[in-house]
Protein backbone atom coordinates (compact mmCIF):
# COMPACT_ATOMS: atom_id res chain seq x y z
CA UNK A 1 0.00 0.00 0.00
CA UNK A 2 2.61 2.54 0.45
CA UNK A 3 4.73 1.74 -2.45
CA UNK A 4 1.43 2.65 -4.52
CA UNK A 5 1.54 5.73 -2.22
CA UNK A 6 4.90 6.58 -3.54
CA UNK A 7 3.75 6.19 -6.57
CA UNK A 8 1.00 8.27 -6.84
CA UNK A 9 3.50 10.75 -5.38
CA UNK A 10 5.89 10.07 -8.52
CA UNK A 11 2.86 10.32 -10.54
CA UNK A 12 1.73 13.92 -9.71
CA UNK A 13 5.36 15.19 -10.22
CA UNK A 14 5.18 13.87 -13.51
CA UNK A 15 2.26 15.21 -14.07
CA UNK A 16 3.41 19.01 -13.27
CA UNK A 17 6.52 18.01 -15.59
CA UNK A 18 4.04 17.20 -18.62
CA UNK A 19 2.09 20.87 -17.69
CA UNK A 20 5.57 22.31 -17.99
CA UNK A 21 6.69 20.33 -21.27
CA UNK A 22 3.02 21.75 -22.72
CA UNK A 23 3.54 25.33 -22.67
CA UNK A 24 1.26 25.88 -19.42
CA UNK A 25 2.23 27.39 -16.34
CA UNK A 26 1.41 25.15 -13.57
CA UNK A 27 -0.29 26.80 -10.17
CA UNK A 28 2.75 27.62 -7.95
CA UNK A 29 1.53 25.67 -5.22
CA UNK A 30 0.84 22.60 -7.57
CA UNK A 31 4.67 22.85 -8.13
CA UNK A 32 5.59 23.83 -3.61
CA UNK A 33 2.84 20.47 -3.42
CA UNK A 34 4.96 18.42 -5.67
CA UNK A 35 8.55 19.86 -4.91
CA UNK A 36 8.21 19.15 -1.44
CA UNK A 37 6.82 15.36 -1.44
CA UNK A 38 9.20 14.57 -4.23
CA UNK A 39 12.13 16.41 -1.53
CA UNK A 40 10.69 14.22 1.31
CA UNK A 41 10.41 11.50 -0.61
CA UNK A 42 13.98 11.61 -1.62
CA UNK A 43 15.08 11.71 1.74
CA UNK A 44 15.28 8.00 1.37
CA UNK A 45 18.57 8.36 -0.07
CA UNK A 46 19.79 8.35 3.25
CA UNK A 47 19.27 4.75 3.71
CA UNK A 48 20.47 3.85 0.34
CA UNK A 49 17.97 4.37 -2.17
CA UNK A 50 19.54 5.01 -5.33
CA UNK A 51 16.37 6.49 -7.43
CA UNK A 52 15.67 8.57 -4.53
CA UNK A 53 18.26 10.91 -5.50
CA UNK A 54 16.22 11.04 -8.65
CA UNK A 55 13.63 12.06 -6.64
CA UNK A 56 15.59 14.88 -5.05
CA UNK A 57 16.82 15.96 -8.17
CA UNK A 58 13.33 16.06 -9.53
CA UNK A 59 12.20 18.16 -6.43
CA UNK A 60 15.12 20.83 -7.34
CA UNK A 61 14.63 21.07 -11.26
CA UNK A 62 11.15 22.30 -9.89
CA UNK A 63 12.09 24.49 -7.62
CA UNK A 64 14.62 26.16 -9.86
CA UNK A 65 11.71 26.15 -12.91
CA UNK A 66 9.62 29.01 -10.77
CA UNK A 67 13.03 31.40 -11.29
CA UNK A 68 14.16 30.33 -14.62
CA UNK A 69 13.22 28.22 -18.32
CA UNK A 70 15.10 24.78 -18.44
CA UNK A 71 15.48 22.66 -21.20
CA UNK A 72 12.99 20.58 -22.60
CA UNK A 73 15.20 18.12 -22.90
CA UNK A 74 15.75 17.91 -19.23
CA UNK A 75 12.36 17.92 -18.26
CA UNK A 76 10.98 15.17 -20.63
CA UNK A 77 13.44 13.13 -19.48
CA UNK A 78 12.78 13.86 -15.71
CA UNK A 79 9.07 13.48 -16.30
CA UNK A 80 9.57 10.04 -18.43
CA UNK A 81 11.79 8.98 -15.61
CA UNK A 82 8.90 9.68 -13.02
CA UNK A 83 6.52 8.09 -14.83
CA UNK A 84 8.59 4.58 -15.26
CA UNK A 85 8.58 5.01 -11.17
CA UNK A 86 5.08 5.27 -10.65
CA UNK A 87 4.17 2.66 -13.11
CA UNK A 88 6.47 -0.06 -11.57
CA UNK A 89 5.01 1.52 -8.14
CA UNK A 90 2.02 0.11 -9.39
CA UNK A 91 2.08 -2.91 -10.70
Amino acid sequence: MIVKVLGAIDLIAGFTFLIMIFGFEPFLPLILFSAGLLFMKGLFALTGDILSFLDLLSSFTLILSIFLGLPMFWIWTLAFLLFAKAMVSFV
